[in-house]
């Protein structure tokens, strides 16, 4: 049971709750006494029900009748969190992220996220309509989220680790919370849309930049970029460090979730199916030329058959045909030998469904040579 304040003039003590409670958009009010009608009410505290309960319940006393209101509450008057408890929620929020992602998770559906739940209490972490979360009773942004129509087949993401987020279009309001984030350094969830409805997590992230007059703010990706003295004009030292964290780390999450989501969550040569055992595993090492991070340049491997891959131990012909190493075949050993290598000489490769999602022929023969030399 959370306990809220509705903000009523303190002029105006026994303003009825009725009149107060039409700042609180979407709240329907419904009385529990058997007249019906609504009269002045003296109580302004209100409690919040919201253990499992959406929208959440408002109790309030009047006299000796208790009147019960569902209120969708987004915007609505009330007293912040303190400070305390809003950086509570947010760390609890990248717990809860990690822990999902340790279980395999490797894109976020809105369902998911709309649902996270604290001490009882639901917090959407999206919001209907909007790319930005702003709590009503938080200082600063809690989150911002890009569509996957704006990110199309590239992830947004620029070769400095930087996503530039614009302004809400009507002023004041969301564009303040953002803009305070930035002043108070606040740490973020930043969610890119992978595919409709569908989403990666990038946290904590801070933004570095607010410009007013192009009404645009840059989001650094990585933590250790909100330490360059300018995020935005690099020393040539900062760029190539940038430039290899965008290829190591920042492009890996959105490159892992389209090339899982293309090969159905399962490993392309013995068809295991656990997220968490398995990789987005590059043809052509991201650090090489022609090393994209797109699903072209991607196989979805389990971590014996990944490692194998990389180290030449197996090979996939671009005809999309396993094969593996001719000494390795020959050698004796235990069950995983046999059957997790040795058993796959010669399987055909399982091939996403879309023709556009299909490994390269080329990166694959280009991968195929060194594995033959």
């Amino acid at each position: 049971m959370t306990t809220a304040w509705l903000a009523v003039p303190p002029s105006r003590p026994t303003h009825s709750l009725c009149t107060a409670a039409r700042g609180v958009p979407g709240l329907r009010r419904r009385p529990t006494d058997v007249t019906g009608r609504w009269s002045p009410c003296e109580a302004v505290r209100m409690q919040v029900a919201q253990a499992f309960a959406s929208p959440p319940i408002i109790v309030t006393q009047q006299g000796n009748r208790v009147c019960q209101f569902r209120a969708e509450i987004r915007y609505g008057h009330l007293m912040p969190r303190t400070r305390i408890e809003q950086d509570a929620i947010r760390d609890d929020v990248f717990r809860w992220l990690d822990a999902r992602r340790n279980a395999g998770a490797y894109e976020y559906s809105r369902e998911v996220l709309i649902n996270y739940v604290f001490n009882g209490e639901r917090i959407p972490l999206l919001d209907t309509g909007r790319g930005i979360r702003n709590p009503a009773d938080f200082d600063s942004t809690l989150t911002i989220m890009t569509s996957s129509k704006r990110t199309g087949y590239s992830d947004g993401i620029g070769p400095e680790g930087l996503v530039t987020y614009s302004y809400q279009s009507r002023e004041g309001g969301d564009n303040v919370k953002l803009r305070r984030a930035f002043e108070n350094g606040d740490p973020l969830v930043c969610f890119l849309g992978v595919r409709p409805g569908f989403f990666v997590a990038f946290y904590p992230v801070y933004i570095v930049h607010d410009d007013p007059v192009r009404r645009v703010v840059s989001i650094a990706l990585d933590e250790s970029l909100r330490y360059f003295d300018d995020p935005l004009n690099l020393k040539e030292y900062e760029r190539r460090y940038a430039e290899r964290l965008v290829k190591t780390r920042l492009h890996q999450p959105m490159f892992r979730a389209r090339v899982l989501r293309a090969y159905e969550t399962s490993c392309a040569i013995c068809r295991l199916k656990h997220a968490e055992l398995l990789d987005a595993a590059h043809i052509i090492a991201d650090a090489q030329f022609g090393g994209a991070a797109e699903v072209t340049n991607g196989l979805a491997l389990c971590k014996i058959h990944h490692a194998s891959y990389d180290q030449n131990l197996l090979g996939i012909t671009p005809d999309y045909e396993v094969r593996i190493d001719r000494d390795l075949l020959d050698e004796i050993d235990g069950p995983m030998l046999r059957h997790g290598l040795q058993d796959m000489h010669g399987r055909p490769l399982a091939l996403p469904r879309r023709l556009a999602d299909y490994p390269s022929k080329e990166r694959l023969a280009e991968k195929f040579t060194s594995f033959a030399a």
